[in-house]
């Protein structure tokens, strides 16, 4: 069950480079992303550079800000094979995966987190995936698949996905 809204930058207006103050399903914390067409090019990644198998028509950039932000609070379910009694049972996994990349050599990076947290709001578990580094990348333009799996952990009743560009360069 993916219970993330607009996870592939597929939903909404986008298709440029141009920044948006609004992301269909994100919190826009910090900068302006950009949701870029792989066709667009000018350096951006393409359908012939390294990256999923099977991409829509767009990816999610961090624009031109040095550091852009987006946040997606999901409410874990209460009933059912993946609820609260089943995850406090240590019986549900999730898995956190991304396709995260850079351009060239510059160390450009994008950073994918999802951190739980109980019925309060206080955290209870972190996973982070990249960035990917140019070394990583053969310092060429590409998106490398990164992904962690592991059980929800108990107490968990919400997650706080992140997505954060930084530009090192």
């Amino acid at each position: 069950m993916d219970l993330i809204v607009n996870g592939d930058a597929e939903s909404g207006p986008g298709g440029s480079a141009d920044p948006m103050a609004d992301v269909n399903g994100w919190d826009v914390w910090e900068g302006a992303p950009a949701l870029v067409a792989y066709g667009l090019g000018g350096g951006y990644p393409t359908a012939s550079d390294p990256g999923p198998p099977a991409r829509g028509s767009r990816f999610f950039s961090g624009g031109d800000s040095p550091r852009t932000a987006l946040v997606q609070d999901v409410a874990l379910p209460a009933h059912g094979r993946t609820g609260r009694r089943a995850v406090d049972a240590g019986r549900v996994r999730y898995t956190l995966a991304g396709w995260l990349g850079g351009y060239a050599a510059q160390e450009d990076g994008a950073r994918l987190s999802v951190e739980f947290r109980d019925g309060g709001g206080t955290p209870v578990a972190l996973s982070v995936l990249g960035p990917v580094t140019a070394a990583e990348r053969q310092s060429r333009t590409a998106l490398l698949e990164r992904t962690e799996s592991a059980a929800v952990p108990p107490g968990a009743r919400s997650a706080r996905v992140l997505l954060v560009f930084t530009v090192l360069s």
